[in-house]
């Protein structure tokens, strides 16, 4: 396969037609080989439009998803970003490449073998994973100017809100299938929050995320 032609073609065909028009970020795509972070097994499906299997049960975005959200973050060299769910490390790396530091939680102790493993080969040093469970967020490190949560979750926990800096952005998947939203939570002040909803997805919860108060009939 001629990686470099087929990563220009997911930039060109999938990642600009989803509003991601920013340089940095499309030149971050070409810096960042995903190809080296899918399982072996798959790495001719490294640039399709489609989320790729993880060995843990969990699943890699699309990389439009990924492109987007990194993009829609406007993550600045001065910040300290909070990651739930490592995955396979891909959007750890595009995080860490634009933050001063990334802390990335994951619930699969072997999960974040892997994903350590892929970055240390990617040369990135500022990012610390951690195996633990996230779906509070991560109190260790905060307060956090980025936080990025990588399942959907029906609500969003007032946890990850008071983790967030004044002036910190989230990016979040609320809802329940099949209508979950891309949100963006921003911190206005201590007390204040601004949520806009970017666009429609669907990708899986988040294990032990926080659910609602159901009706039943």
């Amino acid at each position: 396969m001629n990686w470099e032609e087929a990563r220009f073609n997911m930039v060109e065909q999938q990642i600009r037609p989803w509003d991601v028009l920013d340089q940095e970020i499309l030149s971050l795509l070409f810096e960042v080989k995903r190809e080296e972070f899918v399982p072996v097994s798959m790495h001719n499906l490294a640039f399709v439009d489609m989320e790729l299997p993880l060995p843990n049960g969990c699943k890699m975005w699309q990389p439009k998803l990924e492109a987007r959200v990194v993009q829609d973050l406007a993550i600045k060299p001065t910040d300290k970003v909070l990651e739930i769910g490592s995955g396979s490390g891909y959007l750890t790396a595009l995080l860490a490449k634009r933050a001063q530091h990334v802390y990335s939680v994951e619930m699969d102790a072997e999960q974040t073998t892997t994903a350590k493993s892929n970055l240390l080969k990617a040369g990135l040093g500022n990012v610390t994973i951690e195996t633990g469970d996230g779906s509070r967020g991560w109190t260790k490190h905060a307060p956090y100017d980025v936080i990025v949560i990588t399942g959907s979750m029906p609500v969003l926990p007032d946890e990850f809100k008071q983790q967030l800096a004044v002036g910190g952005r989230m990016f979040a998947i609320l809802g329940d299938a099949p209508v979950m939203s891309g949100t963006l939570v921003t911190r206005t002040s201590s007390a204040a929050y601004n949520t806009t909803k970017l666009f429609e997805t669907v990708v899986a919860p988040l294990n032990n995320a926080l659910q609602p108060e159901r009706f039943t009939f």
